[in-house]
């Protein structure tokens, strides 16, 4: 059986009723993230690996990235 929770805003993306949010969820020990204006697209990562992406946004990894 599949458990999974309901998709929660972070509390770090727009204030209020902003559309412009990260949302996640828990299912299966994993952790699922999505952006709001494209919840067809889902990044599933372990709480592990949740904590190393988040440890690299914190300290500047990803700001060199090519948009």
């Amino acid at each position: 059986m599949t458990q999974q929770s309901a998709w929660q805003k972070s509390s770090y993306s727009g204030g209020g009723d902003s559309s412009d949010c990260v949302e996640l969820r828990a299912q299966n020990g994993t952790v699922k993230l999505r952006e709001s204006d494209a919840p067809s697209t889902e990044l599933a990562l372990t709480p592990e690996r949740l904590a190393h992406l988040i440890r690299g946004v914190k300290s500047g990894t990803f700001n060199s990235v090519a948009q």
